[in-house]
Protein backbone atom coordinates (compact mmCIF):
# COMPACT_ATOMS: atom_id res chain seq x y z
CA UNK A 1 0.00 0.00 0.00
CA UNK A 2 1.23 3.34 -0.86
CA UNK A 3 2.45 5.92 1.49
CA UNK A 4 -0.45 8.20 -0.07
CA UNK A 5 -3.12 5.66 0.69
CA UNK A 6 -2.33 4.77 4.14
CA UNK A 7 -2.34 8.91 4.88
CA UNK A 8 -5.69 9.01 3.43
CA UNK A 9 -7.01 5.94 5.79
CA UNK A 10 -5.02 7.85 8.64
CA UNK A 11 -7.62 10.93 7.91
CA UNK A 12 -10.51 8.76 7.35
CA UNK A 13 -9.68 7.13 11.06
CA UNK A 14 -9.60 10.63 12.53
CA UNK A 15 -12.43 12.23 10.98
CA UNK A 16 -14.61 9.25 12.14
CA UNK A 17 -12.62 9.84 15.70
CA UNK A 18 -13.74 13.92 15.35
CA UNK A 19 -17.68 12.95 15.45
CA UNK A 20 -16.79 10.42 18.01
CA UNK A 21 -15.89 13.65 20.04
CA UNK A 22 -18.82 15.50 18.67
CA UNK A 23 -21.23 12.58 19.67
CA UNK A 24 -19.87 12.85 22.88
CA UNK A 25 -20.35 16.59 23.01
CA UNK A 26 -24.17 15.79 22.44
CA UNK A 27 -24.65 13.04 24.68
CA UNK A 28 -23.39 15.73 27.48
CA UNK A 29 -26.27 17.68 26.74
CA UNK A 30 -29.12 15.09 27.01
CA UNK A 31 -27.58 13.71 30.37
CA UNK A 32 -27.26 17.38 31.96
CA UNK A 33 -30.18 19.23 30.59
CA UNK A 34 -33.16 20.16 32.36
CA UNK A 35 -35.81 20.21 30.16
CA UNK A 36 -37.89 17.55 28.90
CA UNK A 37 -38.04 18.33 25.26
CA UNK A 38 -34.06 18.17 25.60
CA UNK A 39 -32.85 15.29 27.79
CA UNK A 40 -35.79 13.08 26.44
CA UNK A 41 -36.58 14.00 22.57
CA UNK A 42 -33.21 15.11 22.10
CA UNK A 43 -33.95 19.13 20.87
CA UNK A 44 -30.06 19.70 20.56
CA UNK A 45 -27.63 20.15 18.59
CA UNK A 46 -23.73 19.66 18.80
CA UNK A 47 -20.91 20.73 16.63
CA UNK A 48 -17.02 21.51 15.84
CA UNK A 49 -15.87 24.43 13.40
CA UNK A 50 -12.65 25.41 12.81
CA UNK A 51 -11.22 28.93 13.32
CA UNK A 52 -13.10 30.35 10.34
CA UNK A 53 -16.03 29.32 11.70
CA UNK A 54 -16.51 26.24 8.93
CA UNK A 55 -18.23 23.07 10.30
CA UNK A 56 -16.17 20.22 10.70
CA UNK A 57 -18.61 17.86 12.08
CA UNK A 58 -21.45 17.38 13.94
CA UNK A 59 -23.29 14.70 16.18
CA UNK A 60 -25.71 12.42 14.99
CA UNK A 61 -28.21 13.26 17.92
CA UNK A 62 -29.88 16.26 17.02
CA UNK A 63 -31.70 17.92 14.81
CA UNK A 64 -31.24 19.19 11.01
CA UNK A 65 -32.42 22.15 11.74
CA UNK A 66 -30.62 23.23 14.80
CA UNK A 67 -27.26 22.28 13.46
CA UNK A 68 -27.75 23.68 9.72
CA UNK A 69 -28.67 27.02 11.30
CA UNK A 70 -26.08 26.66 14.02
CA UNK A 71 -23.44 26.10 10.83
CA UNK A 72 -24.44 29.83 9.88
CA UNK A 73 -24.61 31.22 13.49
CA UNK A 74 -21.12 30.67 14.20
CA UNK A 75 -19.52 32.86 11.49
CA UNK A 76 -22.47 35.70 13.35
CA UNK A 77 -20.43 35.15 16.56
CA UNK A 78 -17.01 35.72 15.06
CA UNK A 79 -18.01 39.26 13.30
CA UNK A 80 -18.23 40.32 17.13
CA UNK A 81 -15.72 38.42 18.71
CA UNK A 82 -12.84 37.09 16.39
CA UNK A 83 -10.73 33.96 16.98
CA UNK A 84 -7.63 36.17 17.61
CA UNK A 85 -9.24 37.81 21.27
CA UNK A 86 -10.63 34.48 22.60
CA UNK A 87 -8.96 33.00 25.65
CA UNK A 88 -9.16 29.70 28.05
CA UNK A 89 -12.82 29.13 29.64
CA UNK A 90 -14.38 31.91 27.29
CA UNK A 91 -17.96 30.77 26.41
CA UNK A 92 -20.39 33.10 24.18
CA UNK A 93 -24.36 32.64 23.70
CA UNK A 94 -26.97 34.46 21.85
CA UNK A 95 -31.11 33.20 20.86
CA UNK A 96 -30.91 35.96 18.07
CA UNK A 97 -33.48 34.33 16.12
CA UNK A 98 -31.95 35.92 12.66
CA UNK A 99 -28.37 35.03 14.15
CA UNK A 100 -29.04 32.06 15.58
CA UNK A 101 -31.52 29.08 15.05
CA UNK A 102 -34.92 30.49 13.99
CA UNK A 103 -36.75 31.87 17.39
CA UNK A 104 -36.04 32.84 20.96
CA UNK A 105 -36.17 29.56 22.45
CA UNK A 106 -33.16 28.15 20.99
CA UNK A 107 -29.60 29.18 22.54
CA UNK A 108 -26.55 28.93 20.78
CA UNK A 109 -23.55 28.56 22.30
CA UNK A 110 -19.93 28.77 20.95
CA UNK A 111 -16.71 27.80 23.13
CA UNK A 112 -13.22 28.15 22.12
CA UNK A 113 -10.86 24.83 22.45
CA UNK A 114 -7.38 25.50 23.11
CA UNK A 115 -4.22 22.87 23.14
CA UNK A 116 -0.89 23.89 24.14
CA UNK A 117 -1.53 27.45 25.09
CA UNK A 118 -2.93 27.74 21.13
CA UNK A 119 -6.66 28.02 20.16
CA UNK A 120 -7.40 24.94 17.70
CA UNK A 121 -11.41 24.85 17.12
CA UNK A 122 -14.91 26.26 18.24
CA UNK A 123 -17.18 23.86 19.27
CA UNK A 124 -20.71 24.81 19.35
CA UNK A 125 -24.33 23.34 20.51
CA UNK A 126 -27.92 24.66 20.31
CA UNK A 127 -30.93 23.58 22.32
CA UNK A 128 -34.50 24.92 22.82
CA UNK A 129 -35.48 25.72 26.06
CA UNK A 130 -38.78 25.57 28.18
CA UNK A 131 -39.75 29.32 28.31
CA UNK A 132 -37.68 32.72 27.67
CA UNK A 133 -40.93 34.90 28.60
CA UNK A 134 -43.39 37.07 26.51
CA UNK A 135 -46.43 35.50 25.14
CA UNK A 136 -45.18 31.95 25.97
CA UNK A 137 -44.70 29.30 22.84
CA UNK A 138 -47.59 30.82 20.89
CA UNK A 139 -47.68 31.99 17.39
CA UNK A 140 -50.28 35.00 18.31
CA UNK A 141 -47.57 37.73 18.65
CA UNK A 142 -47.49 40.47 16.03
CA UNK A 143 -43.51 41.14 16.75
CA UNK A 144 -40.74 39.13 17.92
CA UNK A 145 -40.21 41.96 20.80
CA UNK A 146 -43.31 39.98 21.87
CA UNK A 147 -42.17 36.60 21.98
CA UNK A 148 -39.82 36.61 24.81
CA UNK A 149 -36.60 38.29 25.80
CA UNK A 150 -33.58 38.17 23.27
CA UNK A 151 -29.80 37.61 23.98
CA UNK A 152 -27.46 39.44 21.42
CA UNK A 153 -23.92 38.16 21.45
CA UNK A 154 -22.68 38.49 24.66
CA UNK A 155 -19.92 36.83 26.91
CA UNK A 156 -21.49 33.78 29.08
CA UNK A 157 -18.17 32.73 30.30
CA UNK A 158 -15.19 35.28 30.57
CA UNK A 159 -12.01 33.28 31.37
CA UNK A 160 -13.95 30.81 32.95
CA UNK A 161 -15.89 32.92 35.52
CA UNK A 162 -19.97 32.83 34.49
CA UNK A 163 -21.65 36.30 33.52
CA UNK A 164 -24.04 36.14 37.00
CA UNK A 165 -25.95 39.34 35.79
CA UNK A 166 -26.91 37.72 32.38
CA UNK A 167 -28.10 34.57 33.71
CA UNK A 168 -29.86 36.64 36.73
CA UNK A 169 -31.88 38.67 33.09
CA UNK A 170 -32.70 35.33 31.78
CA UNK A 171 -33.99 33.77 34.48
CA UNK A 172 -36.25 36.96 35.83
CA UNK A 173 -37.64 36.74 32.23
CA UNK A 174 -38.73 32.84 32.14
CA UNK A 175 -41.78 30.91 33.92
CA UNK A 176 -39.32 28.18 34.56
CA UNK A 177 -35.99 30.00 35.59
CA UNK A 178 -34.57 26.68 36.78
CA UNK A 179 -35.30 24.34 34.13
CA UNK A 180 -33.85 27.35 31.38
CA UNK A 181 -30.81 28.03 33.80
CA UNK A 182 -30.09 24.45 34.04
CA UNK A 183 -30.07 23.81 30.11
CA UNK A 184 -27.84 26.07 29.20
CA UNK A 185 -25.34 25.15 31.64
CA UNK A 186 -26.01 21.77 30.04
CA UNK A 187 -24.89 23.77 26.73
CA UNK A 188 -21.79 24.96 28.78
CA UNK A 189 -21.05 21.80 29.95
CA UNK A 190 -20.97 19.66 26.81
CA UNK A 191 -18.86 22.11 24.61
CA UNK A 192 -16.55 21.63 27.53
CA UNK A 193 -16.79 18.02 27.08
CA UNK A 194 -16.09 17.96 23.35
CA UNK A 195 -12.87 20.18 23.90
CA UNK A 196 -11.56 17.85 26.67
CA UNK A 197 -12.24 14.94 24.19
CA UNK A 198 -10.66 17.04 21.19
CA UNK A 199 -7.73 17.55 23.10
CA UNK A 200 -6.96 13.79 24.11
CA UNK A 201 -7.73 13.39 20.65
CA UNK A 202 -5.01 15.80 19.44
CA UNK A 203 -2.52 14.09 22.05
CA UNK A 204 -3.06 10.89 21.11
CA UNK A 205 -2.66 11.33 17.29
CA UNK A 206 0.18 13.62 17.81
CA UNK A 207 -1.41 16.83 16.11
CA UNK A 208 -0.69 20.45 16.50
CA UNK A 209 -3.64 21.44 14.55
CA UNK A 210 -6.79 20.20 13.20
CA UNK A 211 -6.61 22.61 9.91
CA UNK A 212 -5.04 20.26 7.61
CA UNK A 213 -7.53 17.33 9.40
CA UNK A 214 -10.07 20.12 8.44
CA UNK A 215 -9.31 20.33 4.91
CA UNK A 216 -8.95 16.69 4.12
CA UNK A 217 -13.08 16.51 5.43
CA UNK A 218 -13.56 19.21 3.24
CA UNK A 219 -12.34 18.95 0.33
CA UNK A 220 -13.53 15.36 0.42
CA UNK A 221 -16.50 15.36 1.28
CA UNK A 222 -17.15 18.55 -1.50
CA UNK A 223 -15.93 16.31 -4.18
CA UNK A 224 -18.46 13.13 -3.22
CA UNK A 225 -21.54 15.80 -3.15
CA UNK A 226 -20.09 17.49 -6.53
CA UNK A 227 -20.00 13.40 -7.83
CA UNK A 228 -23.62 13.00 -6.79
CA UNK A 229 -24.82 15.97 -8.09
CA UNK A 230 -23.88 15.18 -11.58
CA UNK A 231 -26.24 11.96 -11.01
CA UNK A 232 -29.13 14.10 -11.16
CA UNK A 233 -30.01 15.82 -14.61
CA UNK A 234 -28.95 19.45 -15.25
CA UNK A 235 -31.96 21.70 -15.80
CA UNK A 236 -35.25 23.70 -14.32
CA UNK A 237 -37.29 22.30 -11.67
CA UNK A 238 -40.40 24.04 -10.09
CA UNK A 239 -43.36 22.79 -7.29
CA UNK A 240 -45.49 24.96 -5.50
CA UNK A 241 -47.11 23.66 -1.95
CA UNK A 242 -49.65 24.90 -0.19
CA UNK A 243 -50.41 24.95 4.23
CA UNK A 244 -52.95 26.39 5.94
CA UNK A 245 -51.09 29.24 7.34
CA UNK A 246 -52.50 31.63 10.27
CA UNK A 247 -54.33 34.41 8.87
CA UNK A 248 -54.51 33.42 5.14
CA UNK A 249 -53.19 30.43 3.77
CA UNK A 250 -49.44 29.92 2.93
CA UNK A 251 -48.12 29.25 -0.48
CA UNK A 252 -44.64 27.63 -0.98
CA UNK A 253 -43.19 28.55 -4.34
CA UNK A 254 -39.64 26.63 -5.37
CA UNK A 255 -37.57 26.19 -8.39
CA UNK A 256 -35.02 24.50 -8.85
CA UNK A 257 -31.65 24.77 -10.85
CA UNK A 258 -29.33 21.82 -11.16
CA UNK A 259 -25.97 22.53 -12.35
CA UNK A 260 -22.88 20.56 -12.67
CA UNK A 261 -21.40 21.50 -9.38
CA UNK A 262 -24.54 23.08 -7.69
CA UNK A 263 -28.24 23.28 -6.94
CA UNK A 264 -29.85 26.58 -6.59
CA UNK A 265 -33.56 26.52 -4.38
CA UNK A 266 -34.82 29.67 -5.46
CA UNK A 267 -38.01 30.89 -3.09
CA UNK A 268 -39.54 33.79 -5.55
CA UNK A 269 -43.24 34.03 -5.51
CA UNK A 270 -43.46 32.28 -1.72
CA UNK A 271 -46.69 34.36 0.00
CA UNK A 272 -45.13 37.17 2.15
CA UNK A 273 -44.57 36.77 5.52
CA UNK A 274 -47.36 36.20 8.12
CA UNK A 275 -48.56 38.70 10.76
CA UNK A 276 -48.56 36.02 13.15
CA UNK A 277 -45.04 34.27 14.31
CA UNK A 278 -45.21 30.98 11.85
CA UNK A 279 -42.12 32.68 9.64
CA UNK A 280 -38.82 30.76 8.87
CA UNK A 281 -35.89 33.18 9.07
CA UNK A 282 -33.53 32.62 6.05
CA UNK A 283 -31.41 30.38 8.42
CA UNK A 284 -34.04 28.28 9.35
CA UNK A 285 -34.98 28.57 6.01
CA UNK A 286 -31.41 27.34 4.53
CA UNK A 287 -31.04 24.77 7.14
CA UNK A 288 -34.47 22.46 6.17
CA UNK A 289 -33.96 23.31 2.62
CA UNK A 290 -30.34 21.64 2.37
CA UNK A 291 -31.29 18.99 4.97
CA UNK A 292 -33.69 17.96 2.21
CA UNK A 293 -31.67 18.46 -0.76
CA UNK A 294 -29.17 16.09 0.99
CA UNK A 295 -31.69 13.36 1.73
CA UNK A 296 -32.10 12.61 -1.66
CA UNK A 297 -28.63 13.79 -3.65
CA UNK A 298 -26.45 12.56 -1.36
CA UNK A 299 -27.44 10.79 1.69
CA UNK A 300 -24.46 9.40 2.93
CA UNK A 301 -21.85 12.27 2.69
CA UNK A 302 -21.37 13.25 6.19
CA UNK A 303 -22.70 16.64 7.24
CA UNK A 304 -20.10 19.32 7.36
CA UNK A 305 -19.07 22.93 5.19
CA UNK A 306 -17.84 20.86 2.40
CA UNK A 307 -20.88 19.19 1.86
CA UNK A 308 -23.33 21.77 2.32
CA UNK A 309 -21.80 24.56 0.51
CA UNK A 310 -22.64 22.95 -2.80
CA UNK A 311 -26.38 24.16 -1.84
CA UNK A 312 -27.85 27.84 -1.90
CA UNK A 313 -30.96 29.11 -1.34
CA UNK A 314 -32.74 32.49 -2.54
CA UNK A 315 -35.41 34.16 -1.19
CA UNK A 316 -37.70 37.44 -1.15
CA UNK A 317 -37.15 39.60 1.71
CA UNK A 318 -40.64 40.15 3.72
CA UNK A 319 -41.20 36.98 2.38
CA UNK A 320 -42.54 33.78 4.96
CA UNK A 321 -39.61 31.84 4.19
CA UNK A 322 -37.21 34.89 4.78
CA UNK A 323 -39.32 37.66 7.39
CA UNK A 324 -37.49 40.32 7.77
CA UNK A 325 -36.79 41.44 12.21
CA UNK A 326 -39.56 42.37 13.84
CA UNK A 327 -41.55 39.85 12.48
CA UNK A 328 -42.75 37.08 14.98
CA UNK A 329 -41.20 33.65 14.73
CA UNK A 330 -42.09 31.62 17.03
CA UNK A 331 -43.08 28.76 15.54
CA UNK A 332 -41.27 28.78 12.71
CA UNK A 333 -41.33 25.18 12.22
CA UNK A 334 -44.79 25.37 11.20
CA UNK A 335 -42.80 26.69 7.60
CA UNK A 336 -39.57 25.60 8.22
CA UNK A 337 -40.22 21.47 8.65
CA UNK A 338 -42.24 21.51 5.78
CA UNK A 339 -39.03 22.95 2.99
CA UNK A 340 -37.30 19.04 2.65
CA UNK A 341 -41.09 18.43 1.07
CA UNK A 342 -40.59 21.36 -0.97
CA UNK A 343 -37.49 20.59 -1.79
CA UNK A 344 -38.60 16.80 -2.98
CA UNK A 345 -41.20 18.28 -5.24
CA UNK A 346 -38.58 19.88 -7.14
CA UNK A 347 -36.23 16.86 -7.14
CA UNK A 348 -39.26 14.15 -8.30
CA UNK A 349 -39.25 16.27 -11.34
CA UNK A 350 -35.64 15.62 -12.01
CA UNK A 351 -35.47 11.71 -10.62
CA UNK A 352 -38.67 10.20 -11.52
CA UNK A 353 -39.36 7.65 -9.05
CA UNK A 354 -36.86 7.77 -6.79
CA UNK A 355 -38.67 10.51 -4.19
CA UNK A 356 -40.91 9.90 -1.23
CA UNK A 357 -44.47 11.23 -1.19
CA UNK A 358 -44.72 14.13 1.20
CA UNK A 359 -44.66 13.94 4.69
CA UNK A 360 -46.69 15.68 8.14
CA UNK A 361 -43.65 17.41 8.05
CA UNK A 362 -43.72 20.25 10.72
CA UNK A 363 -44.00 18.24 14.24
CA UNK A 364 -47.25 19.27 16.46
CA UNK A 365 -45.63 20.62 19.48
CA UNK A 366 -48.23 20.38 22.63
CA UNK A 367 -47.54 23.69 24.92
CA UNK A 368 -49.87 22.95 27.87
CA UNK A 369 -50.06 25.00 31.10
CA UNK A 370 -52.91 25.92 33.79
CA UNK A 371 -55.60 28.05 32.62
CA UNK A 372 -54.59 31.55 33.29
CA UNK A 373 -51.13 31.49 32.23
CA UNK A 374 -49.78 33.00 34.89
CA UNK A 375 -52.68 32.63 37.80
CA UNK A 376 -54.20 30.02 39.12
CA UNK A 377 -57.47 28.40 38.79
CA UNK A 378 -58.56 27.78 42.92
CA UNK A 379 -56.01 25.21 44.46
CA UNK A 380 -54.98 23.97 41.21
CA UNK A 381 -51.49 23.47 40.04
CA UNK A 382 -49.52 25.75 38.33
CA UNK A 383 -47.70 24.02 35.41
CA UNK A 384 -46.20 24.76 31.98
CA UNK A 385 -45.26 22.00 30.40
CA UNK A 386 -44.30 20.63 26.60
CA UNK A 387 -44.98 17.73 24.31
CA UNK A 388 -44.73 16.57 20.88
CA UNK A 389 -47.27 14.97 18.52
CA UNK A 390 -45.73 13.42 15.44
CA UNK A 391 -47.37 12.43 11.87
CA UNK A 392 -46.56 9.77 9.31
CA UNK A 393 -43.74 10.26 6.65
CA UNK A 394 -44.76 9.72 2.99
CA UNK A 395 -44.40 6.37 1.10
CA UNK A 396 -40.89 5.58 -0.16
CA UNK A 397 -39.78 4.08 -3.30
CA UNK A 398 -40.26 0.49 -2.69
CA UNK A 399 -41.20 1.23 1.01
CA UNK A 400 -44.12 2.10 3.23
CA UNK A 401 -43.84 5.05 4.72
CA UNK A 402 -42.53 5.43 8.90
CA UNK A 403 -45.66 6.11 11.21
CA UNK A 404 -45.14 8.48 13.89
CA UNK A 405 -41.80 9.75 13.28
CA UNK A 406 -40.25 12.99 13.42
CA UNK A 407 -39.53 13.95 10.34
CA UNK A 408 -37.72 16.23 9.26
CA UNK A 409 -37.01 17.51 12.72
CA UNK A 410 -35.44 14.05 13.77
CA UNK A 411 -37.11 14.81 17.38
CA UNK A 412 -38.13 11.35 19.85
CA UNK A 413 -40.85 11.42 21.93
CA UNK A 414 -41.56 12.97 25.53
CA UNK A 415 -42.43 10.28 27.39
CA UNK A 416 -46.40 10.69 28.85
CA UNK A 417 -44.84 9.38 32.16
CA UNK A 418 -42.44 12.30 31.97
CA UNK A 419 -45.11 15.38 31.44
CA UNK A 420 -47.68 13.49 33.71
CA UNK A 421 -45.34 13.35 36.76
CA UNK A 422 -44.39 17.33 35.68
CA UNK A 423 -48.17 18.42 35.56
CA UNK A 424 -51.56 17.16 36.69
CA UNK A 425 -52.08 16.29 33.39
CA UNK A 426 -53.20 12.49 31.75
CA UNK A 427 -52.70 11.05 28.68
CA UNK A 428 -55.73 9.17 28.06
CA UNK A 429 -54.59 7.68 24.65
CA UNK A 430 -51.68 7.63 22.63
CA UNK A 431 -52.27 5.49 19.42
CA UNK A 432 -51.87 4.73 15.87
CA UNK A 433 -54.58 6.28 14.10
CA UNK A 434 -55.91 4.01 11.62
CA UNK A 435 -56.55 4.23 7.81
CA UNK A 436 -54.60 7.81 8.14
CA UNK A 437 -51.43 6.35 5.67
CA UNK A 438 -52.12 7.72 2.14
CA UNK A 439 -53.19 4.49 0.29
CA UNK A 440 -50.80 3.96 -2.59
CA UNK A 441 -48.78 0.64 -4.03
CA UNK A 442 -46.79 1.82 -0.61
CA UNK A 443 -48.56 3.36 2.06
CA UNK A 444 -47.79 6.29 4.03
CA UNK A 445 -46.92 6.22 7.38
CA UNK A 446 -49.74 6.73 9.68
CA UNK A 447 -50.56 9.72 12.29
CA UNK A 448 -51.25 9.34 15.60
CA UNK A 449 -54.11 10.14 18.13
CA UNK A 450 -53.41 11.75 21.48
CA UNK A 451 -55.88 12.30 24.04
CA UNK A 452 -55.03 14.57 26.93
CA UNK A 453 -57.07 15.36 30.32
CA UNK A 454 -56.50 17.47 33.64
CA UNK A 455 -56.70 15.23 36.59
CA UNK A 456 -57.81 18.03 38.47
CA UNK A 457 -60.88 19.76 38.42
CA UNK A 458 -59.54 23.18 36.25
CA UNK A 459 -59.48 24.13 33.46
CA UNK A 460 -56.22 24.00 31.08
CA UNK A 461 -54.62 25.75 28.10
CA UNK A 462 -52.76 24.66 24.69
CA UNK A 463 -51.77 25.98 22.10
CA UNK A 464 -51.68 25.09 18.36
CA UNK A 465 -49.52 27.22 16.87
CA UNK A 466 -47.62 24.74 15.08
CA UNK A 467 -50.41 22.94 14.13
CA UNK A 468 -51.24 22.49 10.32
CA UNK A 469 -52.02 20.12 7.37
CA UNK A 470 -55.79 20.65 9.01
CA UNK A 471 -57.12 21.59 5.34
CA UNK A 472 -54.06 20.75 3.25
CA UNK A 473 -52.84 17.06 3.76
CA UNK A 474 -49.82 15.51 2.68
CA UNK A 475 -49.98 14.55 -0.45
CA UNK A 476 -49.34 11.31 -2.56
CA UNK A 477 -47.09 10.92 -5.29
CA UNK A 478 -46.90 8.90 -8.49
CA UNK A 479 -50.62 7.90 -8.49
CA UNK A 480 -50.60 7.38 -4.77
CA UNK A 481 -53.42 9.39 -2.11
CA UNK A 482 -53.61 11.77 0.05
CA UNK A 483 -52.73 11.13 3.90
CA UNK A 484 -55.63 12.20 6.53
CA UNK A 485 -55.50 15.69 7.60
CA UNK A 486 -54.75 16.65 10.92
CA UNK A 487 -57.48 17.29 13.56
CA UNK A 488 -57.98 19.14 16.92
CA UNK A 489 -61.05 18.95 18.63
CA UNK A 490 -62.84 18.36 22.23
CA UNK A 491 -64.02 14.85 23.25
CA UNK A 492 -67.35 16.33 23.39
CA UNK A 493 -66.61 16.90 19.50
CA UNK A 494 -66.21 20.74 19.24
CA UNK A 495 -63.67 21.41 16.68
CA UNK A 496 -60.42 24.00 16.32
CA UNK A 497 -58.90 25.08 13.55
CA UNK A 498 -56.70 27.95 14.25
CA UNK A 499 -53.72 28.41 15.81
CA UNK A 500 -54.41 30.32 18.61
CA UNK A 501 -53.94 29.50 22.14
CA UNK A 502 -57.28 27.11 23.25
CA UNK A 503 -58.81 26.80 26.95
CA UNK A 504 -60.17 23.35 27.33
CA UNK A 505 -62.70 23.19 29.76
CA UNK A 506 -63.00 21.66 32.92
CA UNK A 507 -63.62 18.24 32.84
CA UNK A 508 -62.92 18.36 29.04
CA UNK A 509 -60.57 16.06 27.22
CA UNK A 510 -58.50 17.63 24.13
CA UNK A 511 -57.85 15.34 21.12
CA UNK A 512 -55.62 15.78 18.44
CA UNK A 513 -54.96 13.61 14.99
CA UNK A 514 -51.69 13.90 13.45
CA UNK A 515 -51.93 13.82 9.74
CA UNK A 516 -50.71 10.99 7.81
CA UNK A 517 -48.13 10.14 5.04
CA UNK A 518 -48.91 10.47 1.54
CA UNK A 519 -49.16 7.34 -0.67
CA UNK A 520 -46.76 6.61 -3.22
CA UNK A 521 -48.10 4.60 -6.59
CA UNK A 522 -51.59 3.22 -7.58
CA UNK A 523 -53.26 1.80 -4.58
CA UNK A 524 -54.73 -1.09 -7.00
CA UNK A 525 -50.76 -2.32 -7.39
CA UNK A 526 -50.41 -2.79 -3.60
CA UNK A 527 -49.69 -6.37 -2.56
CA UNK A 528 -53.02 -8.02 -1.20
CA UNK A 529 -50.66 -9.78 1.63
CA UNK A 530 -49.72 -6.14 2.45
CA UNK A 531 -53.43 -4.99 3.04
CA UNK A 532 -54.09 -8.18 4.82
CA UNK A 533 -51.02 -7.64 7.02
CA UNK A 534 -52.37 -4.02 7.52
CA UNK A 535 -55.95 -4.92 8.95
CA UNK A 536 -53.92 -7.54 10.67
CA UNK A 537 -52.32 -4.60 12.35
CA UNK A 538 -55.09 -2.70 12.58
CA UNK A 539 -52.96 -0.52 10.18
CA UNK A 540 -56.08 0.17 8.35
CA UNK A 541 -59.64 -0.50 8.90
CA UNK A 542 -61.90 -3.21 6.86
CA UNK A 543 -63.82 -0.16 5.50
CA UNK A 544 -60.72 1.58 4.55
CA UNK A 545 -59.27 -1.34 2.55
CA UNK A 546 -62.42 -1.59 0.66
CA UNK A 547 -62.51 1.96 -0.15
CA UNK A 548 -59.24 2.61 -0.61
CA UNK A 549 -57.84 -0.60 -2.60
CA UNK A 550 -61.17 -2.36 -3.43
CA UNK A 551 -59.86 -5.12 -0.97
CA UNK A 552 -61.77 -7.73 -0.70
CA UNK A 553 -60.69 -10.75 1.95
CA UNK A 554 -60.39 -13.40 -0.42
CA UNK A 555 -57.63 -11.83 -2.75
CA UNK A 556 -55.15 -12.80 0.01
CA UNK A 557 -56.74 -16.42 0.13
Amino acid sequence: MSKEALEKIHQQVMWNRLIAVVEEQAQAILRTAFGSIVREAGDLSAGVYNLEGQMLAQAVTGTPGHVNTMARAVDHFLVRYPVDGMKPGDVYVTNDPWLGTGHLFDFVVVSPAFYKDKIVALFASTCHVIDIGGRGFTADAASVFEEGVNIPHMKLRSVGVLNDDLMRLIESNSRNPVEVKGDILSLVSCNDTGAARLQEMMAEFDLDSIAPLGTFIMDNSREAMIKAIKAVPNGLYDTEMELDGYESPVFLRAAMTVSDEEIVIDYAGTSRASIHGINSPLCYTEAYTCFGLKCIVAPAVPNNHGSLEVFRVVAEEGSAVHPLHPSPVTARHVIGQMLPDVAFGCLSKALNGQVPAESAGSIWVLPMQNAGGEGQAGNAARFNVMNVGMGGIGARPGKDGLSVTAFPSGIGAVPVEVTEADSPLVFWRKEFAADSGGPGTFRGGLGQIIEIGNSEDAPFTISAATFDRMRNAPRGRDGGGKGAPGRARLASGHEYHDKSVHTIPEGERFIVELPGGGGLGDPHQRAPAAIAADLESGFVTPEGAARDYAYKPEQDS
